[in-house]
C-alpha cells in the first residue's frame, strides 16, 4: 500500500519502506500509524510482511520494520524477511519498532529481558538495526482464544495492571511514538541534504 498524496509541494522526499509482521493486530496499528504520519512529506509503501515475497528492499530510501514479541521471540515472518535482506538493509537507514507488553512498565527486569531478545534478534538475522525502539503495546481480548486470555490475564494480574479480560487495554504511547519517528524522518532528511537544519517543520501529535 502506497501512500504520500499529501506530500509538501518543494519538498525533496525519501522513499520509506514499513514492513511489519503482526499477531493480534496492535503492531498493524502501530505500522499504519507511522505510515500516516510520514506520507504527509515521504513516499511511503506500508507492508504485511506475510505478503513481502519478491519485495527489494534495495529501492527504498530507508525502512522501518516492526513486530512483537511473543514467547521472548519475533513474528517467523520478520525474522525471515530480516535474515533474507540483511545486506540491503545494513546498507540504508532503519528503525526497528519492537512492540512488547514490557516496554509499557519501568521494570529492570523486563527491559533487560527485552535487550537480550533484541539481541537475540540480531545475532539470529545478522541484521542490526540503525535505530531501536521499544514501543508498549496491548492486551487485545478481543483477539484471544480462551487459553490465551487466560494466560495474558496471569501476566497482567504479575504486573499488577487490572484488566477484566473482556475489554482491550491499550498501553501505545502514541505522542512518544510520533515524536521519535519524526525525529528519525528529520535527522535522516537533514543528513541526505533533503531540508535543512533550519527547515525542521513536522507535524505534531
Amino acid at each position: 500500500m502506497r501512500r504520500g498524496a499529501g506530500l509538501s509541494q518543494g519538498y525533496r522526499t525519501m522513499t520509506i519502506l514499513i514492513a511489519y509482521a503482526t499477531t493480534d493486530g496492535q503492531t498493524r496499528k502501530i505500522a499504519r500509524f507511522c505510515a500516516d504520519r510520514l506520507a504527509v512529506r515521504h513516499a511511503v509503501e506500508l507492508l504485511n510482511l506475510d505478503d513481502a515475497e519478491g519485495l527489494e528492499p534495495s529501492r527504498f530510501t530507508a525502512a522501518i520494520l516492526a513486530g512483537s514479541l511473543h514467547m521472548h521471540a519475533f513474528q517467523k515472518a520478520l525474522t525471515g524477511f530480516a535474515q533474507t535482506h540483511a545486506v540491503a538493509l545494513s546498507t540504508m537507514p532503519t528503525l526497528f519498532l519492537a512492540v512488547s507488553l514490557s516496554a509499557a512498565g519501568d521494570d529492570a527486569d523486563d527491559h533487560a529481558g527485552l535487550r537480550a531478545c533484541h539481541a537475540a534478534f540480531v545475532a539470529q538475522t545478522g541484521w542490526t538495526p540503525g535505530v531501536t525502539l521499544d514501543v508498549a503495546g496491548a492486551f487485545r481480548f478481543a483477539e484471544y482464544d480462551f487459553f490465551r486470555a487466560w494466560v495474558m490475564k496471569r501476566i497482567a494480574a504479575g504486573k499488577g495492571q487490572p484488566v477484566d479480560g473482556r475489554t482491550n487495554a491499550e498501553y501505545t504511547d502514541w505522542v512518544a511514538l510520533a515524536a521519535a519517528v519524526d525525529r528519525w524522518a528529520t535527522d535522516l532528511a537533514v543528513a541526505g541534504g533533503l531540508v535543512g537544519a533550519a527547515d525542521l517543520g513536522v507535524t505534531k501529535a
